[in-house]
């Protein structure tokens, strides 16, 4: 009789006294049964092989947990013997024998693991995907409780080292960047460009280069192409190397339609001679390169929060060490409320301390201690430990700063509440930020209009780069065309706002006359049923006069075929502006209506295709859009690593989050990354 000793804890399932008995739950009792033996002991014996286990002693239970190991890891031998005609059975769909017994393993789903065939290979591979994605030291395969755990796991797997595993994840990146080639290759528009500049310790830095399209499905992507190393980033020839590479790297070169830049780097950078060999004669930008360069929207909020921040950063110190006087202890907390209670402040605002590097947190913490300022005062009278409260001139900046840092604030959740960020969306918030900053510079009050004029400054600067670009974005929104253009220019240029809306015009009928030029891909052509319907073609392929249809109408029918000749055709442009706007609802998807219209506007659905896919923000998700630290610096670790292997660990896992084996995709369709 073979007996289990069980060191598992015990099973829940235990033998209830005779007078209570209970039903036994536990899937193991299909495949047991218990009997009684001397002693006041029990036994649990195998239906199959009739081997029996300790089970009871008195009140002692042992548990299932040996149970379940009999009958799951084929510790039976009826169970082995069965295993061969019961796969065969399992495959044909029913039992060899004609029986219906149900086989434990199965039933205990276990099967699959303890049979499967291991595969070393695939094992290298995973654990090479498994390091990219979550960041991992390349020595963790050199760590001795990670090795243990592994040979826990699966003895037969041979750990590899950093040097295997260098070459392993190497091999992941030129498989997932041939997959990416392909995909690329079969898209229908051009591709922008988002750079980013990272620093390390050393003089040595990278640049990081992203690339933003839309697919023939009309879905936004945006994938990481490359990550390369450059002895000085900031450099004049450091950018335009970087671009010349990548537009090399994945044939881009008569592809590339815009360069999104952020605050730390200069335009000039990219204009060196270096890119002009790239971006030659025979493969020029649109629009003379008019589009060619375009300014972060998420930095610039984040340069104008954080220079506003700074102006009054001595007020700041003083709130931010009165909030920790208060929060100090329970004792304060209460004895704060009570003051609050008494002054009747009707705030529900909690006091928080910030981010230093997060100023929304900032926005939120002053915003909360505005709304208690008397109560900061009072307490400066009732306690001689707290002398940090702001002045009421310091109030009034405070609540001057809130009201321009909630216009930032609300601009950029608009942007990270948006799923998929396409460039129509940004020219409603950049707009109202203009004005509202341009109004404020006019202001009476001296401090906000020297507030307002520090940030308009930088802010204005911006608007002008780029206002022609978000203009293009949003008249290709068919809820707004021209329409929001001619009305937010008036109301920021006034009288001048005429020659403002005229350089839009123009430069979209310019735009669309270079796509005209450009040969169609190969749709279905839209043809005008009218025109189909009107016109008859010999075999000449001369136009011939419409027969009569017996209505004694055929003067008329001459007449509309001499209309028809002499009133030109409008472009596709001219009517999709003339044409009604589309009712404005929340739940509008712009890339959906574009993919049902693409049959009717089929040259400008490509122009619409490329400027709808500009990255007007390099930045999309979370907290990093409010994000003021120091800049992108690549650690110590990632910079002891070679330049290739670095360039494989952050391209790969920018491609394997869209893989359908990884374990949480994507929420939408383009990539969540800061670049």
């Amino acid at each position: 009789m073979g007996e289990a000793s069980d060191t598992e804890p015990v099973d829940t399932e235990v033998t209830p006294p005779a007078t209570r008995r209970r039903r036994k739950k536990s899937m193991v009792w299909e495949h047991f049964t218990i009997e009684a033996v001397a002693g006041g002991c029990t036994r649990a014996c195998c239906k199959l092989c009739k081997q029996t286990f300790a089970y009871s002693s008195g009140s002692k239970v042992a548990g299932t947990s040996h149970l379940k190991r009999h009958i799951a890891l084929g510790s039976c031998p009826k169970i082995k013997n069965q295993e061969k005609q019961q796969q065969l059975a399992l495959a044909s769909g029913g039992n060899t024998d004609g029986s219906n017994i149900d086989h434990p393993k199965r039933r205990y789903r276990l099967s699959g693991f303890a049979n499967a065939a291991f595969d070393q290979d695939l094992s290298c591979m995973n654990l090479a995907k498994m390091i990219i994605v979550h960041d991992y030291p390349l020595h963790i395969v050199e760590q001795p409780s990670f090795i243990s755990f592994i040979e826990s796991l699966q003895p037969r797997f041979k750990m590899v080292d950093i040097s295997a595993i260098e070459e392993e994840i190497s091999a992941v990146y030129q498989k997932e960047k041939q997959n990416l080639m392909q995909v690329l290759g079969t898209i229908p528009g051009r591709i922008s460009l988002t750079i980013g500049l990272w620093t390390t310790s050393q003089t040595l830095g990278y640049v990081s280069l992203a690339g933003q399209f839309i697919d023939s499905d009309w879905k936004l992507h945006r994938r990481m192409l490359n990550f390369l190393m450059v002895s000085s980033p900031h450099s004049e020839n450091a950018l335009s190397e970087a671009i010349g590479v990548t537009l090399s790297d994945w044939n881009m070169k008569s592809r590339l339609f815009t360069i999104t830049l952020d605050n730390n780097c200069s335009s000039h950078d990219i204009y060196s001679a270096n890119l002009r060999d790239h971006l030659s004669n025979k493969h020029t930008l649109m629009l003379k390169g008019q589009l060619f360069v375009v300014r972060c929207y998420a930095h610039i909020l984040n340069v104008i929060a954080q220079d506003v921040i700074a102006s009054i950063h001595g007020i700041i110190y003083n709130i931010r060490e009165s909030v920790k006087f208060v929060k100090a202890s329970p004792t304060r907390e209460e004895k704060f409320a009570e003051i609050a209670l008494q002054l009747e402040i009707p705030s529900t605002k909690t006091l928080s301390l910030d981010v230093t590097t997060q100023w929304n947190t900032t926005y939120l913490m002053l915003l909360a201690a505005l709304e208690y300022k008397q109560a900061f005062t009072t307490l400066e009278t009732r306690d001689d430990n707290y002398n940090e409260a702001p002045s009421a001139d310091d109030w009034k900046k405070v609540e001057v700063v809130c009201t321009y840092l909630k216009l930032l604030y609300d601009s950029a959740n608009v942007i990270v509440a948006t799923a998929d960020p396409t460039a129509n969306i940004f020219f409603h918030e950049a707009w109202k930020i203009e004005l509202e900053l341009t109004t404020a510079t006019l202001n009476e009050d001296p401090i906000v209009s020297t507030i307002a004029k520090e940030m308009h400054e930088k802010f204005d600067k911006y608007w002008k780069d780029c206002s022609l670009v978000l203009a293009i974005a949003v008249v290709m929104d068919p809820r707004f065309k021209m329409r929001l253009v001619e009305f937010s220019f008036s109301k920021i240029y006034g009288a001048d706002a005429v020659r403002y809306v005229k350089v839009v015009d123009d430069c979209i009928h310019e735009l669309y006359h270079e796509y005209v030029a450009q040969p169609l891909p190969l749709t279905p052509a839209y043809v005008e049923q009218s025109d189909a319907n009107n016109m008859n073609v010999d075999e000449n392929n001369q136009p011939t006069t419409p027969i009569s249809g017996g209505d004694g109408l055929l003067d008329f029918d001459m007449y509309l075929s001499e209309m028809a000749v002499n009133q030109p055709t409008k472009s596709e442009l001219d009517q999709y502006l003339e044409e009604s706007l589309v009712p404005r609802i929340q739940e509008f998807d712009i890339l959906n209506w574009w993919k049902l219209n693409i049959i009717k506007f089929p040259t400008l659905s490509k122009l619409v295709r490329d400027v709808l896919a500009i990255p007007m923000s390099m930045v999309s998700s979370g907290s990093f859009i409010f994000d003021t630290g120091a800049g992108r610096v690549l650690d110590e670790y990632r910079s002891s690593l070679s330049p290739e292997t670095v360039e494989a660990l952050f391209c790969a896992k920018d491609w394997l989050q869209y893989l359908p084996t990884m374990a949480e995709p994507p929420s939408t369709s383009i990539v969540k990354m800061e670049f």
